[in-house]
């Protein structure tokens, strides 16, 4: 009688500090550890993370320049735009189409914010829509507290894995899961472009009294914290200051600096009550800048079937 095959035999990885800090740069070396659920932050893994915002005060020994802040401003601008607009609006919502080319740009884009990939970033978003303002969502201001939803979550055991099965529609695409492993990969070359450029404007334009150093903390150190603080107001802050047009289940608020600050995901009560949309600020008053750039890659040819706010929804608004 023929014997079935054996099982895969899957033998645990190594837990040692080695494998720890091969997380810095291998998000696959946690494969076959257990999971720590939880509030348990990982604080070894959280070391970069911590040297990003200490970082930031060597701007009191490289100085300042119009160059560097220039730099820093563009980049806080293109970033949070391939936030808003892919990792969230496309990559979360599929509230648009685009090419496989489009959508690598700017999942490397997004990749550069230090935010994790696009795979983890779509994943945790996924799951927050579900479990909103409960206990199972991991930033619940109400739930958790303000440091806990805007910073805290982020560090823990558990908040560094992707949750693939709730991604399926993207993990089929290797270059993504590439980003999503090796997730330090683009911040590190943008960091040494930076540094680059800085010492190349030392050369040849001395007269903008700029440098590597200079450059490469504000242009990537200071520039990322900002965007990275920005982005997790809509955690912390949507959640509870603002006004509430919709009834939604949870506690989203609609909120006017935010949607300035974030480039309209600020109008975070409507993105709850219809999360479908590729536009969140249902009226012609509410600045949506990421909305505005979306339709102009659309008229570019660059991303379509760009999804509307639907009629139901204004009338439900009033609007």
């Amino acid at each position: 009688m023929t014997q079935p095959p054996s099982p895969p035999v899957v033998e645990p990885r190594p837990n040692g500090l080695g494998q720890r800090l091969r997380l810095w740069f291998d998000t696959t070396a946690a494969a076959g550890r257990p999971v720590e659920a939880g509030r348990r932050i990982d604080w070894l893994r959280t070391l970069p993370f911590v040297g990003l915002h200490l970082a930031c005060l060597a701007a009191f020994w490289v100085g300042v320049s119009p160059a560097a802040i220039i730099v820093a401003t563009t980049l806080y601008a293109v970033r949070m735009f391939a936030l808003t607009g892919f990792y969230h609006r496309y990559f979360s919502h599929r509230a648009f189409r685009t090419s496989r080319a489009v959508q690598l740009v700017f999942a490397v884009i997004g990749a550069s914010c230090v935010q994790r990939g696009p795979l983890w970033w779509a994943s945790h978003h996924r799951n927050h829509h579900r479990h909103a303002d409960t206990a199972l969502d991991p930033h619940s201001p109400t739930v958790w507290g303000f440091l806990w939803s805007h910073t805290g979550w982020f560090l823990t055991h558990d908040a560094f894995r992707t949750d693939l099965d709730r991604v399926r529609d993207l993990s089929k695409y290797p270059e993504l899961r590439w980003l999503d492993r090796y997730d330090t990969a683009v911040p590190v070359v943008l960091a040494m472009a930076l540094y680059g450029l800085g010492m190349l404007l030392q050369t040849f334009r001395p007269s903008w009294n700029t440098n590597g150093p200079q450059m490469l903390v504000w242009g990537f150190f200071i520039s990322t914290v900002v965007l990275f603080h920005a982005t997790v107001t809509i955690n912390s802050l949507a959640h509870r200051f603002g006004r509430r047009r919709f009834a939604t289940r949870d506690d989203s608020r609609n909120n006017l600096l935010l949607a300035l600050l974030t480039f309209g995901e600020g109008w975070h009560n409507n993105h709850h009550f219809y999360p479908g949309s590729a536009r969140q600020g249902f009226r012609w008053w509410e600045v949506d800048l990421t909305w505005y750039g979306l339709r102009l890659m659309g008229a570019l040819g660059l991303v379509w079937d760009l999804k509307p706010v639907p009629a139901w929804v204004h009338r439900k608004a009033g609007s």
